[in-house]
């Protein structure tokens, strides 16, 4: 296993250097001789040392132009492949092993197939990776790197969703897809992101901002403040702020119609960028429990559009020297546009970002 793996960002390359005792314990969780609860702990402690406690980070430059108190990202991508990803990823690895499956099926459109390869490879469970035939996403040669099989099939990213989940039940292989019986599971790995900013303000920020696409990650922040809340930990719930690309996603779109359940777009009004494809689709596996989170939490969304987002991550980078995926800002711009129109009061604001530093 090399110590060192050359990664894509939508940045810039970068590689991913493993240490010694992340080599060893890899050893550890591969070897067939060992039981399957030492194998466990170990993936346990590989996840421990390379996943989450990721920064917060506060952004006084654009609390300064936008007039705002306290204003703080969650850099998700501190994570190994430099997104959230990693944190369901891994999260699937460890429930594959344990009940003991030997291949990994998901669908992406980049960067949850990356985070899946990798947790797959460190575990050493073949990973079985489904992409859109039209979309053009580089971080195919990561995946590769890995040694994930690349499967293209034609359709949307929704249609190679039920594809590869089909595949995976009449071959017997651990479906890792959105939407499916996996979802408590990956709301679970999301929570983490909320017991880690309490960790670190010591109470709920009022607001969240987050990107969405199938809206795992907003409905997971969310689930992860209600249970801090209920628990007594925190003073409130944040105001949760959901940001997509330009009227490409079902979340947005049903949101700002009133509407409590989500609904489908027209498949044939969808068309990805290089900017916008981790965001969009016309469908929204886990859409119900990210509006649930929008409506209960006094929040809001917003289309962004893709000049937007690339000007903001421009933005960052020149003026905070923080390198994030221009998707990534959708949530943040919400944030700030919405402040803009209407000034929120002073307090702590948060907005997850994902992409390497």
């Amino acid at each position: 296993m090399s110590a060192s793996l050359i990664m894509l960002d939508g940045v810039r390359p970068k590689p991913i250097h493993l240490t010694r005792d992340v080599e060893n314990l890899c050893r550890e969780v591969q070897d067939p001789a060992l039981s399957i609860t030492d194998r466990l702990e170990s993936l346990e402690d590989i996840i421990n040392l390379e996943v989450g406690d990721t920064a917060l980070t506060r952004l006084r430059n654009l609390e300064r132009d936008y007039g705002l108190r306290q204003l703080f990202i969650k850099f998700e991508g501190d994570n190994p492949t430099g997104t959230q990803k990693d944190r369901i990823a891994f999260a699937q690895v460890y429930d594959a092993l344990r009940r003991g499956y030997n291949t990994i099926a998901l669908a992406t459109c980049g960067n949850y197939g990356v985070a899946m390869a990798f947790a797959c490879y460190l575990a050493g469970i073949h990973c079985r990776v489904y992409i859109p035939a039209t979309y053009h996403t580089e971080r195919i040669r990561e995946m590769e790197t890995f040694r994930a099989d690349i499967v293209r099939l034609p359709g949307t990213y929704e249609e190679v969703v039920l594809a590869s989940s089909r595949e995976a039940k009449e071959k017997g292989l651990y479906d890792a897809n959105p939407g499916g019986t996996n979802t408590p599971l990956q709301l679970k790995a999301y929570s983490e992101i909320a017991f880690e900013i309490y960790d670190q303000l010591r109470d709920a920020p009022k607001y969240l901002a987050c990107p969405v696409s199938n809206g795992t990650l907003l409905a997971g922040v969310y689930r992860g403040f209600v249970n801090l809340h209920k628990r007594g930990k925190t003073s409130r719930i944040p105001h949760f702020i959901a940001g997509s690309s330009s009227n490409k996603n079902p979340i947005v779109a049903s949101f700002n119609k009133g509407l409590t359940h989500c609904v489908d777009l027209d498949p044939g009004k969808i068309r990805e960028t290089e900017i916008n494809e981790p965001l969009i689709n016309w469908h929204s596996f886990d859409g119900d429990e990210a509006l649930y989170a929008l409506h209960h939490s006094g929040g809001g969304a917003a289309h962004i559009s893709d000049q937007k987002m690339r000007q903001m991550s421009a933005s960052m980078l020149k003026n905070d020297g923080i390198k994030v995926l221009p998707a990534a800002t959708a949530g943040l711009i919400a944030l700030l546009e919405m402040h803009q129109k209407n000034p929120f009061e002073n307090d702590r604001f948060v907005a997850v970002v994902t992409a390497r530093n």
